[in-house]
């Protein structure tokens, strides 16, 4: 018998205009772009992954297509490790940015031919521990009006979610104030969360971090920019609440370093950033060595990146919750069969993980088409 190799590697940069523009403390954002990586094999076996690109996805269609699918033509899927190296070693200096996140669309293509080759998810090719369903928080309720905020918390709850995350920004006084507003509408038993898109400094952060332990939430996700190491390390000694980062990284060797000092009490790789599901696991398993918890981090995403952070949730042993998105998306939630990871999926708090080989999804090609940047 032959053994499978790869033949062709598409790439297909996306653009979608949102039904309601999304708000954080870094600006508006109108519109998701994104990259969807085809790998095809010899022996007819397609594999689709996502690469992170919010903005110039066709620029990362490009150094997919030009840059690294060459260097993978012909060679065996399988060698998932051997390929990530090769495609790492396509550019010189630290890694991370564009190239990283483009080398991530191509490795979740490869994950998913491994299992729809094996005929298992990809969670149990990782191992498993066991998980078909995970638990779930409503992200994010924007940084908007009040009104606003009051009927997406009320959806939140209506739709039977247990934790939800909130959007927070300056001044502090209305950001403090937010917080407050949330947790009346909530009540003492839904879990709170907070993400600042780094919108504070360090003593801002102090002041925000201590009002929000004393509001009872649960985690302070990117008080201060992602960079400001030290500033961490000074925001852990001091306040009484978990600190949340990692979406922001790329690899696990960024990682490492927020894992050693003990600075993050929740890492928050996103698999369509950190290398895809070869690199994102390193991360996860590091976190279960530092015994620190693990919530995937989908944001601004489409159903790949879903489908691959469910099939890392199901398998990580330190996880701790999954961000469900609960905004419109044509590109998350009318863009596979079945769909995968809606809020309107939650059973008892907690989403499904898809059982099917490698991903567990299929591409709707039509959508493919019709959401392409020409």
């Amino acid at each position: 018998m032959t053994a499978s190799r790869i033949t062709q590697i598409i790439a297909h940069p996306l653009r979608a205009t949102l039904a309601k523009v999304q708000r954080t403390s870094q600006g508006d954002y109108p519109a998701i772009e994104l990259v969807v990586v085809e790998v095809v094999t010899s022996d007819g076996v397609v594999g689709f992954g996502e690469a992170l690109a919010r903005r110039g996805a066709a620029g990362y269609a490009r150094l997919i297509e030009e840059v690294l699918g060459p260097r993978l033509i012909g060679k065996a899927p399988a060698d998932r490790r051997a390929h990530w190296k090769t495609m790492r070693a396509a550019l010189s200096g630290r890694p991370g940015g564009q190239l990283v996140e483009a080398i991530a669309g191509v490795d979740i293509a490869l994950w998913d031919i491994a299992g729809k080759q094996a005929g298992l998810p990809i969670h149990k090719l990782l191992g498993g521990i066991g998980r078909s369903e995970v638990a779930a928080y409503a992200s994010s309720i924007n940084w908007l009006d009040d009104a606003t905020v009051e009927a997406e918390v009320a959806a939140a709850l209506k739709a039977g979610f247990r934790e939800i995350k909130v959007k927070l920004g300056h001044p502090l006084k209305d950001a403090i104030a937010r917080a407050r507003f949330v947790r009346k509408l909530a009540g003492d038993d839904i879990s709170l969360y907070v993400d600042a898109n780094w919108a504070y400094d360090v003593d801002d952060a102090l002041i925000v971090g201590r009002a929000l332990a004393d509001l009872g939430y649960g985690f302070f996700e990117e008080p201060i920019a992602p960079h400001d190491r030290e500033g961490y390390r000074r925001l852990a000694q001091h306040l009484p609440i978990r600190l949340a980062a990692g979406e922001s990284d790329y690899v696990a060797s960024e990682a490492l370093i927020m894992l050693r000092d003990r600075s993050l009490g929740l890492i928050q790789p996103d698999v369509t950033r950190s290398g895809g599901i070869t690199e994102t696991w390193r991360i996860a398993e590091l976190a279960a060595a530092f015994n620190t918890a693990y919530a995937p981090h989908v944001g601004w995403s489409g159903a790949i990146c879903v489908a691959a952070s469910l099939q890392l949730a199901a398998a990580a042993e330190s996880f701790r919750t999954f961000e469900c998105m609960v905004y419109e998306n044509p590109l998350r939630d009318a863009f596979t069969h079945p769909i995968v990871g809606e809020g309107r999926q939650l059973t008892d708090g907690k989403l499904a993980v898809p059982q099917g080989p490698g991903l567990g999804i299929e591409i709707d090609r039509d959508a493919l088409k019709r959401f392409r940047i020409a």
